[in-house]
This record gives C-alpha cells, structure tokens and sequence, in this order.
C-alpha cells in the first residue's frame, strides 16, 4: 500500500497495550490527543493499540470510550489509520468505523513532505524467533479467524488470557536477540521495497534510531517504544523528517481525564 499526504504534521504510535487493567496509560492516551493531535494531519497507530483484541463485538466499557475518543479527533480534522499489531490483529471495519479510522495494510508505503517512509508494526521483522512467526502465520488464516470469532465472547477472552500468560513465560525464557529484529530482515525488506528513506516500526519495545547501510547508501529505522507508567514515546514526521519523541505524563492530573 502506498500513501501520499500534504506536508504537514503526522504522529506515529505504537505498542500502548490499552486495557482496563491499566487506567494510568488509557488516561494518559487521552491526554496524548488532547494535547498533541490538535492542527496534525494523522495519527497512525502502528499495532498493539490494545493489550489483546477478542473481535469488534467485545462490550468492554474502556473500549467503547477510546473510540469516542478517535473518533473525535478524526472529527476535528485529524485522520486516524490502524496497522494491526500482534495484540490486535482481530480489529477489524466495525471498530475502526466507530473510531473514525482506517484500516491499512503493511507495509505501508508513505511518501511526506518530500520523504519516503515505510510503516509496519515490526514483528515480520523478527525472523530468529521461529516459534511466534509460525504462530503469527496460523492466527492470521482466514479460516483460523473465521472459527475463533464464532466462539462466545467469553471464551475468546479466556484464551486470550491463556494466550498472553504462555507469550510472557516464553518471552522471559528467550534470548534479547532472538525477540528483537534481524538484520537481515530489515535488509530484504529495503530492498523488496526500493530502499525507503526512514523505516518505522514497532513490536520490540525498544526505542531507538539505527543508521542502516544498504546498497552503499544510508538509511535509517526508527523504532517506536511502548508505552509505560510514566511515558510514552511518538514519532512526528514533518517537514525537516522524523524525529522520536518521549511523552513524558508524570505531572499530569489524571483525575478529570477518565
């Protein structure tokens, strides 16, 4: 997918991991569109919006706010577009209707104020951890998402649940290097993609900016962090390029946000 936007100013998201059990961070996302969205072109949420999405039928009071929430933005002027992430992957038309957004597909190809990007969560990129990518292949089958949406509403969440127990355990068993991406990786998607300027993605919870040479050229990945007590970090891409940012909301008065 290739997209093409005035030169104004984008925001770049990812990894908030939203739920109930975290009232701190869904106060402070609010707080993140009240204070930073006004006057920017979109707002790109780059996967893992949630801590874990059961489908668009799920009743969860928290849920239905955060879309009110979208939902203005994209009302004032400021679009809104999902990548899916690990974590949500089952978001689909119905909620994204009801945030004002759009779902979009990855790679996303993005060319702004004379800048070429690439967009994409990240986690394809993490090719060493062999046992997530073939479980990421089987939960994205159509027929997998077919059944698993038929199921009630409560079982969906109870393997949700058994499902982010079991990743957590596993994770704490790997090595760093195998949850993070691979070089590699990151080479062959530049070149399948005509070696973009800037590379942005989510997924490893580890904020940073890589120079990467390819083709005796440098380019550069970004990488979003996650959102945690205390901050958050963004991306803003605007006519000087992009830059990451940290969100830091540890003087916020959250008792009048949510």
């Amino acid at each position: 997918m290739t997209l093409s936007c005035p030169p104004n100013t984008l925001l770049l998201i990812a990894d908030l991991h939203l739920s109930p059990q975290r009232p701190g961070l869904c106060r402070a996302f609010l707080h993140f569109l009240d204070s930073k969205t006004p006057g920017t072109q979109a707002l790109y949420i780059l996967g893992d919006f949630v801590d874990a999405w059961v489908g668009d039928d799920d009743d969860t009071p928290l849920y239905a706010a955060l879309a009110a929430a979208l939902k203005a933005v994209s009302e004032r002027g400021t679009a809104v577009y999902f990548i899916h992430g690990n974590r949500d992957f089952l978001l689909g038309q119905r909620y994204a209707a009801a945030c004002g957004a759009t779902l979009l597909d990855e790679p996303l190809r993005l060319t702004h104020a004379g800048h070429r990007y690439l967009l994409l969560h990240g986690d394809v990129l993490c090719t060493r951890d062999t046992a997530y990518l073939a479980f990421r292949n089987q939960v994205r089958s159509p027929a997998w998402q077919r059944d698993f949406l038929a199921q009630p509403l409560p079982e969906r969440r109870a393997f949700a649940a058994a499902a982010r127990a079991q990743s957590e355990n596993m994770s704490s068993n790997k090595p760093q290097d195998i949850m993070d991406v691979s070089p590699e990786a990151v080479l062959a998607l530049m070149q399948q993609e005509g070696s973009p300027t800037t590379l942005i993605h989510g997924h490893t919870h580890r904020p940073a900016v890589h120079e990467v040479e390819h083709n005796g050229t440098m380019a550069r990945r970004i990488v979003l962090g996650d959102w945690r007590e205390h901050e958050a970090w963004y991306v803003r891409l605007d006519a000087a390029g992009a830059t990451l940012e940290r969100f830091s909301y540890d003087r916020i008065n959250m008792n009048n946000i949510f």
